[in-house]
């Protein structure tokens, strides 16, 4: 696949988004309706739920999603609402059932497959059968260790949609990877501030002073530049291995990541709200979550090689210390975004030559929302 420099795929005259789309809770329920109930998601890793009946909550807008690791060791979803009379059923957000999910209400008990099990005093109804109400399911899909689920009655085949971007990522063996830590931040600002901010590093020398001494901003290509997978990759300078506080590995390279991939690092944004950034010896994913037009949750964590993480404790964890303060400079600016957008003032404005995958986003975005 080609790559190209940033400036060369800008499309001619493209401008940021009017202020609606940051500011109005009209726009932000369209977007759960025709983005986030009708996509594939990112909710975490395989190993968020390891156990049988461990079970997490996943919030979209008005619709509350139950994912737990059912009786045959596979990951199953379904809507949190009982089929009786339409109660929420869980209302923790990560927890274990033991062998079923009990309604709090009525007592109607599902097992873990999401079947109708148990429905006090129903027998006396006519024609009443268990089998007609078992909790609607939700597809899910594991991917290179990631978990996805699509809310939509009709979802895209996930092998198709991905396929863009599925082989590119070989090299960093994902499915072996494990998670060293997880942060969870809460932000001021439209969720798109976010993902448009990570598409582009035009404000690393202002923002990022630290990062601006390990990559040039200028000295990146990207090889996936329109439709939902977008990004490339940036080169190291010529004194640094990566991303730490002292430019060198924090613990040894992924085997399988050779070649000039040794030296840059791969950022990409998967539509609607997943980024993940591959560097030489790890990998740092975010999920991005509406909380409000004005008000987000990131999830960040950073996957390592079970070895390296024994041997090479301190340094990884001053690598992730490193992101985590980059990840606070992004979210304090991208707050100050958020406040002169608020402005009667605002109005869209060209984007430059570094910011042709925002104009890319907005794009998809903006056909997603018809």
């Amino acid at each position: 696949m080609k790559f190209h420099k940033t400036a060369e795929t800008l499309t001619k005259g493209a401008k940021t988004l009017p202020q609606k789309f940051y500011t109005q809770s009209e726009i932000l329920n369209q977007e759960y309706k025709k983005i986030f109930h009708n996509n594939w998601i990112c909710i975490g890793r395989d190993s968020d739920l390891i156990n049988k009946g461990q079970y997490i909550t996943i919030q979209l807008g008005s619709e509350s999603v139950i994912v737990l690791k059912s009786e045959k060791d596979k990951i199953k979803a379904f809507f949190n609402v009982c089929r009786h009379r339409g109660t929420r059923i869980c209302n923790q957000s990560k927890g274990s059932f033991s062998k079923t999910i009990q309604c709090p209400y009525h007592g109607w008990t599902y097992d873990l497959n999401g079947k109708l099990v148990g429905s006090p005093h129903m027998d006396t109804v006519n024609d009443f059968n268990k089998i007609n109400y078992p909790l609607f399911p939700i597809e899910t899909k594991e991917w290179k260790g990631f978990l996805f689920i699509n809310l939509s009655e009709t979802p895209e085949n996930f092998n198709e949609i991905f396929k863009p971007i599925d082989n590119l990522l070989d090299s960093w063996e994902l499915h072996k990877l494990r998670i060293v830590e997880q942060k969870r931040y809460t932000v001021n600002c439209n969720w798109k501030l976010i993902i448009q901010n990570y598409c582009e590093c035009y404000h690393c020398p202002m923002i990022h002073p630290q990062l601006a001494e390990i990559h040039n901003y200028l000295g990146g290509e990207n090889n996936l530049y329109s439709g939902p997978f977008l990004g490339g990759y940036m080169n190291f300078n010529s004194d640094k291995e990566s991303i730490t506080p002292s430019g060198k590995y924090c613990c040894p390279p992924i085997k399988s990541v050779k070649g000039q991939d040794l030296h840059r690092v791969y950022y990409y944004s998967l539509f609607p709200n997943m980024l993940l950034s591959l560097h030489p010896e790890y990998v740092m994913y975010h999920t991005v979550w509406p909380r409000g037009t004005d008000k987000c949750t990131v999830n960040c964590s950073w996957l390592f090689l079970d070895q390296s993480t024994k041997s090479h404790k301190k340094s990884i964890y001053e690598s992730i210390d490193f992101w985590d303060k980059t990840n606070k400079q992004d979210w304090n600016i991208c707050e100050y975004s958020q406040l002169g957008i608020n402005s009667k003032k605002y109005s869209p404005a060209p984007y430059s030559g570094q910011e042709s995958l925002l104009a890319a986003y907005d794009e998809y975005y903006l056909d997603q929302m018809d």
